[in-house]
């Protein structure tokens, strides 16, 4: 079919008007808004869904409130959109998922949870000039690629590990010391902070074993670790794997202490653990934390969420609900969704949001990044200490 004059000249107007729209958001006709497309990652699938989840439901929070609040960049009304993906804590569908938002031009993404897919997934964001919010992966190799785009709203493993290394030691009177981990990136990198911590405490590594994130039979390696009379048991991993090998702890008689990072440190692990898990017995930390004044805040944020979706904050939801609302703000302050001319200001941003002021250092990493400790009692997490 031809076209010519008037109405070819029109056709061709359109064309380039859609490419500069898709390059900057499109709008959107209903309210004649620019949308403005915010990428999520997270595994809502598989053995951690109820913390992918957790994290999505934070964004979504998010993106609902910026919406409700009618927001205006650079003088123009604007619509958020999220656009979730599920990468199930996988490497490959991480950044499968990740290639997914780079084609569709979101115009900055948060995610993704683990460190393990937020990694591999980072190069992709960074070579099309996507800024990306990680609310919750630690291992510090994240932020020590040199890509300008690249920010994290909690403390890095060499803080988190460190911390309940020397914890373990000073506070739990820990001197035989085991270590296992999942050998991901997160799990690895965690329990290697950790041995640096407890050594440099005084403590004595007397054995570290491997599983994987899939594996639910630890016996080999409890029997192992059981030979060495240990006081204390750290694993770096997530809640999913650390449930059932309590379990097996407890009827192997391995009556240590049990600690871990971020990644156990959720809600979900009392009933993965079940009646292993004595008051007292296992203690973790959360890589970010509140105190003072900024309680109320965070409180406020968890009623809110329970009553929005009937489920408590697992970990992680209140600092993706920050890093939409960071990413937001320095557009705003940029006039401008455009990845490039917002990026400045989320580089300077200094932000107060429910979990603490976030500001970020020259790698991109949360500045001055708060740690909270827990122990449980009752099947409950319960707050021992906000360190930095």
């Amino acid at each position: 079919m031809k076209f010519s004059g008037v109405r070819s000249l029109t056709l061709v107007s359109v064309a380039v008007a859609a490419v500069v729209l898709a390059a900057c958001g499109k709008k959107d006709a209903a309210s004649d808004a620019t949308v403005i497309k915010i990428g999520h990652v997270g595994p809502v699938s598989g053995a951690i869904a109820h913390l992918g989840k957790d994290n999505e439901n934070g964004a979504r929070m998010a993106i609902e409130e910026l919406n409700a609040a009618g927001l205006k960049i650079g003088d123009k009304p604007v619509k958020f959109e999220l656009l979730a993906e599920d990468d199930a804590a996988d490497p490959k569908q991480g950044t499968a998922a990740a290639q997914k938002l780079v084609d569709a031009k979101v115009n900055g993404v948060i995610g993704h949870l683990n460190s393990g897919t937020t990694i591999p997934a980072s190069q992709l964001y960074n070579a099309a000039g996507i800024p990306q919010i990680s609310p919750s992966a630690t291992n510090p190799k994240y932020t020590r690629q040199g890509y300008a785009g690249a920010f994290r709203v909690v403390a890095d493993d060499v803080h988190l590990g460190g911390t309940l290394g020397k914890y373990a030691v000073e506070t739990l009177k820990g001197k035989n010391i085991a270590v296992i981990d999942d050998r991901t990136a997160y799990g690895q990198g965690v329990a290697e902070e950790f041995k640096k911590g407890a050594t440099a405490a005084g403590g004595t590594i007397i054995g570290h074993e491997f599983t994987t994130d899939k594996a639910s039979d630890f016996n080999a390696i409890l029997t192992t670790l059981k030979a060495k009379k240990p006081d204390v048991v750290f694993f770096g991993g997530m809640d999913a794997v650390a449930g059932p090998m309590l379990r097996q702890m407890k009827a192997l008689g391995i009556q240590a202490k049990f600690l871990g990072g971020d990644g156990i440190c959720t809600s979900e692990l009392a009933k993965l653990a079940g009646d292993a898990m004595a008051d007292e017995s296992v203690f973790c930390a959360e890589a970010g934390g509140v105190e003072g004044e900024q309680k109320a805040g965070m409180d406020k944020f968890r009623a809110d969420f329970k009553a929005k979706y009937n489920a408590d904050v697992q970990v992680y939801a209140p600092y993706v609900y920050d890093a939409v609302k960071v990413m937001a703000t320095a557009m705003v302050t940029a006039g401008s969704a455009d990845p490039a001319k917002y990026l400045p200001a989320l580089k300077a941003i200094n932000y107060k949001g429910v979990t603490g002021n976030i500001a970020f250092d020259e790698k991109g990493d949360i500045k001055n990044g708060a740690l909270t400790l827990y122990t449980y009692k009752g099947g409950e997490r319960s707050q021992l200490a906000v360190v930095r």
